[in-house]
């Protein structure tokens, strides 16, 4: 039986194995494919790393010139005359600002200007207009920002497409638009990638007017795009366009402040390794994308009203060495993006916190080595899983995955936080939570399995309160080798040899159910254990494999009710078989070494010892002391308040030289009611011991006269009559040595 348990233990550890690493392999399935939803999910997780650990701002370069509601207020709705974009951006410059940069692209003619106002005029209404006392330059607008744009650090802002974006923009740009590209020097190791492989490649481009782009010094892109879940996390800072590089608008501001011309690109067989800029080496992916690190919420940087520049508010020189950045704040204009820190920022906010980020060389990056740490911590986190939970308790597993989740999570927050790497560790998270709960699910499946199996395994064996605490306890089932005091009975059927001899087969085998049944039902009825049947004996017993509380009175208490079982069921074998049956019960309790018996691959649990082979050898004496029960003084001595035990002899059983008392054993109310022959075989007993043979034998013969169980009285008789004949010496101590089984 036991060998079943432990396959069946090994049948669940391969089975645990197996669903663990099929979950962990599912898993590495999914890293491979990266599908959206996990892709969403991981994108949540950076956003609460940037949320709890962003950087404050690194410097004070960055400065936004907002066109907020009270400049829209106090100078009219947008869009503005040119001439006062033209004051706006010379007053910066007479602020100091090193470089002045518009998120706001000047794609198509100021219609303001007089000049098409007069061509709209005359356009609609067939009349011709005229200004009086105007400057003669100040009749184009464009023509007057573009005079103003040669001769400062102004950048302009320009937009790619890459499907059908603004297509009559791109349309007309692609013979009109004469912005200039930025120089690029290339650094390409043998077999890297080209850049215009790997940029981000546009199909059109939707820049400012001619008049406008050929007098801009400097362009920039504000092309970027949002991630699935229309959040911006990161932005290109090169576009390949009819395989001329362009920079993004913060990137041309920062060359147009530190005064460079070029950016050195460096390649790698991955694609972009990095970006560098006047010795600032800029991490970016391998597409040349940056990850933002935003600074905080809206408002973060300065903001500065355009009004308050256009009415001169300021102190002279605040803005110098800064970087302007023309943009607005107001809802009505619609530049609002959500980013991972909020809803609803400025679009000119995301080029502000990329200047800061390469001033302040403070960037967060994605190193090529981190798919291969999320990759090995997710395979850790399934096997580890798996393993613990093999080898212990759902339950107790709490601590040790609280312990390797808090590692992972920490782990990937502390390089976030002190090294600005993103390693992600929701693959790791998601295969333990898997594991765990595929196998926690799987295991208690198997578990109520086991329990079932052990119930109808071990139903037949032990008492039903036994099965239901190895249940609720399997670790107080120790089948292991041990020492351990308990109390064994065996039982036998008288003559069953000759008996069987009258029946077929099939009639024996009848008679030892009806027989068996019965008395196995008792055994495991009071807590014992049914160790195996011998053809028609049983060997039994009590205290394992869980402890038994006085055991020894159950094992007597059981015997006795098998004794008065036998005598109902002796009336259906009269009726059935044509005779009765006798059987002998012995009962020993003593110290036996219990456990797995047997060879390394076929063993059972029972048990060894002399205390077996006495039991054994009491239940032999049965016969010849014409009792159906024989106990050890083991027994008696811890039974006696509940039982009567009457003495039947000191002997030496065959193999043994310990000379044991033996005795039989009664109820309280049947001892009462046989109390006047039990009195005087106890006072027979006393003589024969104390060598009073004649008295003795006087009172075993009245006994053989009235009493009910007259061989044991017939022993004693011929001893006695033994003894008379031939006295003992002096130093006889009343043992008779059983030279039998």
């Amino acid at each position: 039986m036991t060998s079943l348990i432990k396959n069946a233990f090994k049948k669940d550890q391969l089975i645990l194995l197996g669903a663990g690493t099929f979950i962990t392999i599912l898993m590495v399935l999914l890293f491979i494919s990266q599908p959206q939803f996990l892709y969403l999910i991981e994108l949540k997780i950076y956003d609460h790393y940037l949320k709890k650990h962003h950087d404050l701002i690194a410097t004070d370069v960055p400065v936004i010139i907002d066109l907020d509601e009270k400049s829209l207020a106090e100078k009219g709705q947008w869009p503005w005359p040119r001439y006062r974009v033209a004051m706006l951006m010379k007053y910066l410059q007479a602020y100091g600002a090193s470089a002045v940069a518009s998120d706001i692209i000047f794609a198509e003619p100021d219609r303001t200007s007089p000049v098409n106002v007069k061509k709209d005029v005359k356009r609609d209404l067939d009349i011709d207009i005229d200004f009086k006392g105007m400057p003669a330059n100040f009749g184009d607008y464009d023509a007057l920002l573009a005079a103003n744009l040669k001769n400062g650090p102004f950048v302009l802002g320009i937009d790619f497409t890459t499907g059908t974006k603004a297509q009559k923009f791109t349309d007309l740009n692609k013979s009109s638009c004469a912005v200039k590209p930025v120089k690029v020097a290339i650094l390409s190791p043998p077999g890297s990638m080209s850049p215009l492989d790997v940029l981000p490649k546009a199909n059109g481009m939707i820049c400012p007017v001619p008049v406008l782009a050929e007098a801009a010094n400097r362009v920039g892109f504000i092309t970027t795009s949002p991630d699935a879940d229309s959040v911006y996390r990161r932005v290109p800072l090169l576009f390949s366009y009819n395989e001329k590089f362009y920079p993004s608008l913060a990137l041309a501001s920062l060359m147009q402040a530190m005064g460079a011309d070029s950016v050195i690109l460096k390649m790698s067989s991955l694609g972009v390794e990095s970006i560098k800029l006047k010795g600032v080496v800029i991490s970016t992916d391998h597409f040349g994308r940056m990850l933002i690190n935003y600074r905080g919420k809206m408002k973060t940087f300065e903001y500065i009203s355009a009004s308050d520049i256009l009415n001169r508010k300021l102190a002279d020189g605040a803005l110098q060495g800064r970087i302007a950045l023309i943009g607005t704040s107001a809802s009505g204009l619609k530049d609002l993006r959500a980013t991972p820190l909020d809803p609803g920022a400025p679009g000119v906010e995301t080029h502000a916190t990329i200047i800061d980020n390469i001033l302040s060389n403070q960037f967060i990056s994605i190193p090529d080595w981190a798919k291969g740490v999320e990759f090995l911590g997710m395979v850790v986190a399934g096997l580890v899983t798996t393993f613990l939970l093999m080898w212990a308790r759902a339950s107790w597993l709490v601590l040790p995955l609280i312990g390797l989740g808090y590692f992972m999570w920490y782990g990937s927050v502390y390089l976030f936080q002190e090294q600005r790497y993103f390693i992600s560790p929701m693959y790791s998270y998601l295969t333990l939570a898997m594991t765990f709960t595929s196998l926690t699910i799987l295991k208690f499946w198997r578990e109520e399995h086991a329990k079932k199996f052990i119930h109808g395994a071990f139903a037949h064996y032990l008492a039903p309160s036994v099965i239901s605490q190895i249940m609720e306890n399997p670790q107080a089932l120790s089948l292991e080798g041990q020492e351990k005091d308990i109390t064994i009975q065996f039982s036998d059927v008288r003559n069953f040899t000759s008996l069987s001899e009258k029946l077929s087969p099939t009639q024996v085998t009848n008679l030892l159910h009806d027989y068996l049944t019965p008395m196995t039902r008792i055994i495991t009825s009071n807590e014992g254990t049914l160790d195996k049947f011998i053809g028609d004996a049983v060997m039994a017993f009590w205290n394992a494999p869980l402890d038994v509380d006085n055991h020894q009175e159950k094992s007597l208490k059981a015997a006795l009710e098998q004794l008065d079982r036998l005598e109902e069921l002796n009336k259906a074998f009269l009726e059935k078989f044509g005779f009765t049956i006798a059987v002998g019960i012995g009962i020993h309790s003593g110290s036996v070494r219990v456990g797995n018996m047997g060879s390394a691959d076929l063993f059972d649990y029972t048990l060894i010892g002399d205390n077996v082979n006495l039991a054994s050898r009491l239940e032999g004496l049965t016969k010849f002391y014409g009792q159906n029960l024989v106990v050890s003084q083991a027994v008696a001595d811890v039974c006696n308040c509940n039982y009567y035990f009457r003495i039947l002899d000191i002997v030496r059983v065959k193999g043994k030289q310990e000379p044991v008392t033996i005795y039989t054993a009664y109820r309280q109310e049947e001892a009462l009611e046989r109390k006047e022959e039990l009195d005087l075989y106890e006072k027979a007993h006393d003589a024969y011991i104390n060598m009073d043979f004649e008295k003795a034998r006087k009172s075993f013969m009245q006994l053989q006269e009235t009493g009910m169980e007259t061989k044991l009285y017939d022993i004693y008789i011929d001893r006695c009559d033994h003894l008379i004949e031939t006295p003992p010496n002096q130093d006889w101590d009343g043992i008779f040595i059983h030279k039998t089984k």
